[in-house]
């Protein structure tokens, strides 16, 4: 199975540790500046959204299970009034559906080659689909999930994704790993929606990208080259962000070897 922990990366959580907490979007002409701040109400907003459930799990947010018992005791109850008594609890993230890398501008607040090549692709895969996480749109709540860490590293390595079931906002999720990694899987879900949608919920387009990506580095061939590919990369540079491996999949579409791929 190809590899693709280099692919991607997990979505930095809220820390002091948050290595590119200062990050520069460019959106027309206005400037935008990407800062813990921003993913911390982003955060914010999809566990509300998300009712401080995993989308996937379904467990419950930990530290605000933690809150409501202190204040609640055995009365604590879920965000729908249930008795979180007998619940699964754990510490949940933020996770991004396309990486917040792709939009990180240089000193002249520009998209270098890699990443103007990176949008490329998404382009070439979904018609006009880059202006979704252009500028600041990259930290709105359609471009984000509320997961587990353990699942948040496998839908950001892309062998967790999620396919449509025909009915609107709910989802097959299924997983490339073994199936004794995450049993539970495949499952179908229906993504919460907060009453007055005020919070965007996960976009379908920006969702449909992501399992194209994750079919793309299973197939055989292309991911045996895409291994290659980050091979060499690991050899030469470290790069975290994944751009540069997504305009690798530039040249296998225009190499061919994406002929007859649907998503």
């Amino acid at each position: 199975m190809p590899s693709s922990k280099s692919f991607n990366q997990a979505t930095p959580q809220p820390s002091p540790a948050y290595h590119s907490a200062i990050q520069s979007t460019r959106a027309g002409d206005q400037s935008f500046v990407g800062t813990p701040v921003r993913l911390s109400t982003l955060r914010g907003n999809c566990l509300l959204r998300d009712k401080h459930r995993c989308v996937i799990s379904r467990s419950f947010d930990r530290r605000k299970a933690v809150e409501r018992m202190r204040e609640f005791g055995d009365e604590a109850q879920d965000d729908d009034g249930q008795p979180l008594t007998g619940e699964s609890f754990d510490s949940l993230e933020v996770a991004y559906i396309l990486p917040h890398s792709l939009v990180k501008t240089n000193s002249d607040s520009k998209l270098d080659a890699s990443r103007e090549a990176a949008l490329q692709i998404l382009n070439m895969l979904d018609n006009d689909v880059a202006h979704l996480i252009e500028g600041p749109d990259i930290d709105r709540p359609r471009n984000a999930l509320t997961l587990t860490h353990n699942l948040h590293q496998d839908f950001g390595d892309f062998q967790i994704y999620f396919e449509p079931t025909g009915t609107s906002n709910t989802y097959r999720i299924r997983t490339f790993l073994p199936a004794a990694i995450h049993s539970f899987l495949p499952i179908i879900r229906a993504l919460f929606l907060t009453e007055d949608r005020t919070k965007e919920p996960p976009s379908p387009r920006l969702l449909a990208i992501h399992r194209a990506i994750a079919h793309i580095l299973h197939f055989s061939a292309a991911g045996r080259y895409i291994d290659r590919v980050l091979q060499d990369l690991e050899e030469q540079t470290v790069r975290a962000d994944g751009s540069t491996h997504l305009a690798r999949l530039v040249q296998l579409k225009m190499d061919n070897w994406l002929v007859g791929f649907s998503t």
